[in-house]
């Protein structure tokens, strides 16, 4: 990584994108489309091939609620979590390099 290169979390990356797909009907129809795509280009970064995204949108009189998984994280997969380190692309951002 160098100098240039911004650490974003993965939270700044959600909002970004939330308010990009709030502005942007061309860009929200695309995130509903093809969120792989569309998270890939927006954020500059590549998503792995075994690594799905799924984006829902909420209408008035329905609400989507987000649950973690069942299993538990193995050894490695703390050792990820605790040290900030990227599933993606082993930089320390939590999705990958991005000029946020």
């Amino acid at each position: 990584m160098d100098s240039k290169t911004e650490i974003v979390t993965v939270g700044a990356m959600r909002e970004r994108l939330l308010a990009k797909a709030t502005e942007d009907e061309t860009f929200r129809a695309r995130l509903l489309a093809d969120p792989k795509a569309a998270v890939q280009d927006e954020l500059g970064l590549t998503v792995p091939a075994g690594f799905t995204i799924k984006v829902h949108e909420e209408a008035v009189d329905t609400s989507h609620l987000v649950l973690p998984p069942l299993a538990g994280l193995d050894e490695a997969e703390l050792a990820l979590a605790a040290g900030g380190a990227d599933i993606w692309n082993g930089v320390r951002t939590g999705w990958g390099q991005s000029n946020l």
